[in-house]
This record gives structure tokens, C-alpha cells and sequence, in this order.
């Protein structure tokens, strides 16, 4: 049996006993990339029957929340590059549509071949649990783009889903709800691991996971409230929602009788979405939550020297320079790091501000092929993962870091940054993003865009449910649906903008639904790479909002004392 998501969304096993629930700090296990991991195989009556939870859960959130915050043949590679960008961008933002849960608006941006699903997800629960998605700085650059109030529409459909998890009204909570649907390892009973149909004709049982703890799961949560919140800020009503979610969300997170991961002893979710640590998740959600509310407390907490002493922050493991659905370092200290760029708080924060600082320039430099941190393949795809399945996901998020670092250093007048005792350019640094891209794109051994309909050679059996099975009309069973699962024809449904999971560490990729390591798209991914194509192209102009983002931040100092009055004799 395989580990997957036929929705879309990374699905990660690991063995057992690998995090100690008691154990505050992250997982130093070598396997560090659990998600091409196999746990057992069928015989050949069962085939491949996988884990298809949908994501309308919020395990899967976790792999979707950063996107609230990061060709060649038949492409032209080379000629105009960021005009690539654009047009990637508009068809990796359609994926978002085809993967909504829920009641779907009437035009849906044509995604035709989706309906109405999990209409009775949560009908045991306060609220409901109807909606979500199965399982992604430029405000201008979007409207340049024509696909700002596109990519806010995809962000409230997100949100308004966290919303109904928890008593977001309440002055505090005793529980989140955490997951719909799932399967127990090695279930043979019709649920979401043993049935291949489209997410409209599910018609089995989707228990609701109930979560009395989960630090991690609340900081992440919080943390794409918050920064929705900031998204939302001409609208004060849901803004102030919003951020008052966030504030309620992350109390929960931060109760000391419930800081145990919310995986831990959950036979739905451990096998599957296993979680490492929270101490990140702590960083990432009060450093949103300090932007989005100017509360003093949060950027005091996020600059706690206890957070990155438990989280590792200053270690020299690698794998923690690699932004991931279970690893938000890298990104809670660039977000950080954008602070002391340009407010320059100083004290008491500088000490701790300086060292995220520099672990991010120091991130930074492990990107570049230069330094030999991590290995690359022949065709020139770094290899994050050491060469595990899902590669691009990750590859996708350092592109966007990578970028968005050089876009702060150029908002500030800053050429570069040093790597030991080279002074580095940003140009180096966009260069590596941009190769990243073009590779995942097309300009690869392949000559294969990795994005679904970019271009004339993409995959066309992506290992995807809806996508899979015909839009005829016909209901097929949880056990007949197989049939298209097994089919080696192409997709029925073309799930256009959808990034797979990418080749494998000889730039290789086969071309077969049943191979969810490589042809599975994930919402996680498609997260970095829509941050990457929006931070890379110019459409809009070049570089970030610099103070969108700092909108509720009070003045850091008091303010200067009036002048005296006119001296009289």
C-alpha cells in the first residue's frame, strides 16, 4: 500500500515510534523526506489502494496554508522568461478551483468537470464542516495581473473554512476540528484510502477528527488567519475576524496542558500526517500574528530565544533550511528577518532579529550550487529532498525564499550579502530561482513542463481522483472507479495549472498514474510555486509592498516630544 492524496496534497508516512510526543524538539531522523515512503504492498487483487483524504481536513491544511502568506519544447525558454511567468501564474492559480470541497460558485472559473461535494462533511458537529479544499507580498503585481480579487477568492475560501474548525468567536477553545475523512492504516472498508471516485459521488462515512491539543496545527492555523487578515484590511469586519481567529486559534496552540503534537496516538492521522515539532509553527504564527495586530507580545515571543534553541534554528542540519508543510524555519525567520530590514526595532529584539538574519543569508548561500550543501542533478534541479519523491514542492518554496530575499535587499538599496568570505549579488540569487522555475517549466532533460497544460508536453495521467474519471454523468463506486485509476489512457480531465510532484534524481519522469511519488499534485506545492512565478515576474514592476504588511504595526518608538513654546522675554 502507498501513502497519497488522489486530491492533491502531500501525504507524508513515517515509521513508527519516530517522534517521541513528549519530545519537544524536531525529528533529526536521516529519512528526513517521509513522503515517497511506502508502508506495505497489496497483492495483486488490490493493486495500489491509497489514502485519499481530499483535504477537506485540516491535517491538510497544514500543507496548504503558506499559499495565505510563496517551459523547451512548445515553451520559449529563454526569449522572454518573466512573460513565462506571467502565464504560469494565471494557469497554476486555476489548480486552487479544481480542488474546492464544498458548494461551488456558479462559475467557478469554468472549471466544468467539478461539482457540489462533501456536502454532509461535519453534519455531526456545531457548524458544519462544509468547504475547504482537497488535500498557495505582490498585492500590485497581482492586480497587473488581473488575478487580485482571484487570488483573494481563493483565500476566503480557505479561511472561511478555518473559521468553522473552532468557536473562532469565543474568548478561548477547547478543541480544533482536525480532520474529515481519512482511513485507518489498512482499512479494507469503503473511506478515503480503499475507494477511487470523484470527491461528488463519495458516499461513505467521513468521521470527524476532533483535536484537544496541537500546537503545531493551531500555529499554522493562526498563522494564515493572520496573514489573511492583512489581505483583508479594507474590508475591517472580516479583517478584524480574522485576526481575532488567529489570536483565539494560537492561545489554544500555546496552553501548556496541550502542547503534544496533534498526530500523536491518532490512528487517522499519525501513519499519514505525522508532525515533527511545533516550536516553528510557534515562530511562524506570532510573527503573522505580530503583523497582523501590532500586539507587542507576539514579536517578543517569536524573538524568544526558547523557539529556535527547541526548534534547532542555528543548526547546521540542512534539511531545516528547506521550507516544507512540516518545517516552517526558513520561513518564520526570512518573515522576521524582513522586520529588522525595514523598522530596525533594535532593542530588545536586535540579538535575536541579527541571528535570524543571518541563518537567513546563510540559507541563502546553502541554495547555491557553489557551495555544494546539496546535491543537483545532471539536467540542474537541486535536489532537497535527497532524492525522494514530491521533489518540486520543495524546490518550488526555496525559489520563492530566494527571491523574496533579493527583493528585500533591493527595496533597501543592498546589492548583496556575504557567504563566508564571498560577497554574493542578488542577481545570483534570482538567478538560481529563475533556473529553478524554468526546470519545473521545461527547461529540463524532459523537455517536460511539470505544470499541468503549460505547454504541449506536460503529464496527462497526474495521479488525481477528479481528474481521472469521466464527467459523464454516471456514478461510479468506491470499488468501480478503480478501473481509471488503472487506465493507462490519459486524464478525461485536463487539471490545468496543477505542478506534479516532478522526476526523479536522474531528471527521469514516466508518465503513469499509479506513481503518486512523482505524478501527484499537491496544494503545498502549487503554494510555492505560484509565491516563486509571482515574486519572479515583473508584470506590475519589480520588488515587493514594502509596508502593506506593517500596516497595524504601532511606531516602534514613542514619538518626539512637541517643540517648546516661542521663547518670550
Amino acid at each position: 500500500m502507498h501513502s497519497a492524496n488522489h486530491w492533491g496534497g502531500a501525504l507524508e508516512i513515517v515509521g513508527e515510534s519516530q517522534v517521541d510526543s513528549t519530545d519537544d524538539h524536531r525529528s533529526q531522523n536521516a529519512d528526513w523526506d517521509k513522503a515517497s515512503r511506502k508502508s506495505y504492498t497489496l497483492d495483486e487483487t488490490h493493486k495500489e489502494v491509497e489514502f485519499g483524504n481530499g483535504c477537506t481536513g485540516i491535517s491538510c491544511h497544514r500543507n496548504a496554508d503558506y499559499y495565505f502568506q510563496k517551459f523547451a519544447r512548445g515553451i520559449i525558454i529563454g526569449h522572454c522568461p518573466l512573460m513565462i511567468f506571467t502565464l504560469a501564474l494565471h494557469k497554476a492559480l486555476l489548480f486552487f478551483d479544481a480542488q474546492k470541497s464544498g458548494r461551488l460558485p456558479k462559475n467557478n472559473y469554468s472549471i466544468n468537470w467539478r461539482g457540489n461535494s462533501g456536502l454532509q462533511d461535519g453534519n455531526t458537529t456545531e457548524r458544519g464542516l462544509v468547504g475547504g479544499y482537497y488535500d498557495a507580498e505582490y498585492e500590485g503585481k497581482y492586480k497587473a495581473i488581473d488575478e487580485y480579487e482571484h487570488v483573494r477568492d481563493l483565500i476566503k475560501w480557505g479561511t472561511d473554512y478555518l473559521l468553522l474548525t473552532f468557536n473562532s468567536s469565543a474568548a478561548s477553545v477547547p478543541y480544533i476540528y482536525s480532520q474529515v475523512g481519512g482511513s485507518m492504516n489498512g482499512s479494507t472498508v469503503p473511506d478515503d484510502h480503499t475507494c477511487w471516485t470523484r470527491p461528488e459521488d463519495m458516499d461513505y462515512p467521513r468521521p470527524v477528527q476532533t483535536s484537544y491539543a496541537g500546537p503545531e496545527l493551531a500555529g499554522e492555523m493562526a498563522a494564515a488567519l493572520a496573514a489573511a487578515s492583512i489581505v483583508f484590511r479594507d474590508n475591517n469586519v472580516y479583517s478584524e475576524k480574522l485576526a481575532k481567529g488567529a489570536a483565539t486559534v494560537f492561545e489554544f496552540g500555546r496552553d501548556q496542558s496541550k502542547r503534544r503534537t496533534y498526530s500523536s496516538q491518532n490512528p487517522y492521522i499519525e501513519h499519514y500526517y505525522n508532525s515533527s515539532g511545533y516550536y516553528d509553527e510557534y515562530m511562524w504564527g506570532a510573527a503573522w500574528l505580530y503583523y497582523a495586530t501590532g500586539n507587542r507580545s507576539y514579536v517578543s515571543l517569536a524573538t524568544n530565544q526558547g523557539l529556535p534553541s527547541n526548534a534547532h534554528a542555528f543548526s547546521m542540519n540542512r534539511d531545516l533550511n528547506v521550507l516544507s508543510w512540516d518545517n516552517k524555519l526558513p520561513a518564520a525567520m526570512m518573515l522576521l528577518t524582513r522586520l529588522r530590514i525595514f523598522l530596525n526595532p533594535g532593542y530588545p529584539y536586535e540579538a535575536m532579529l541579527s541571528s535570524y538574519h543571518n541563518k537567513t543569508g546563510l540559507t541563502m548561500c546553502s541554495y547555491l550550487q557553489r557551495y555544494n550543501v546539496y546535491n543537483w542533478t545532471q539536467g540542474g534541479l537541486i535536489q532537497l529532498n535527497h532524492g525522494r519523491g514530491q521533489p518540486l514542492q520543495y524546490v518550488a518554496n526555496a525559489a520563492f525564499l530566494a527571491s523574496l530575499f533579493a527583493d528585500y535587499l533591493n527595496a533597501t538599496g543592498v546589492p548583496g550579502w556575504n557567504c563566508g568570505p564571498d560577497f554574493i549579488l542578488t542577481e545570483d540569487l534570482r538567478s538560481f530561482a529563475s533556473s529553478q522555475i524554468n526546470y519545473i517549466l521545461g527547461a529540463n532533460p524532459m523537455n517536460m513542463s511539470y505544470v499541468v497544460g503549460y505547454g504541449n508536453n506536460y503529464p496527462k495521467r497526474v495521479h488525481h481522483r477528479g481528474a481521472s474519471i469521466p464527467n459523464d454523468n454516471k456514478k461510479y463506486s468506491c470499488r468501480g472507479g478503480w478501473k481509471w485509476y488503472q487506465s493507462r489512457n490519459s486524464n478525461p480531465n485536463t487539471i490545468i495549472g496543477a505542478m506534479v510532484g516532478g522526476p526523479n534524481k536522474f531528471d527521469e519522469y514516466e508518465d503513469i498514474r499509479s506513481d503518486y511519488s512523482h505524478g501527484e499534485p499537491t496544494v503545498a506545492g502549487n503554494a510555492g510555486l505560484v509565491a516563486a512565478l509571482v515574486s519572479l515576474t515583473t508584470s506590475g514592476g519589480q520588488g515587493i509592498e514594502k509596508n502593506i504588511i506593517f500596516s497595524a504595526v504601532p511606531p516602534l518608538y514613542p514619538p518626539s516630544p512637541p517643540p517648546p513654546s516661542p521663547w518670550k522675554p
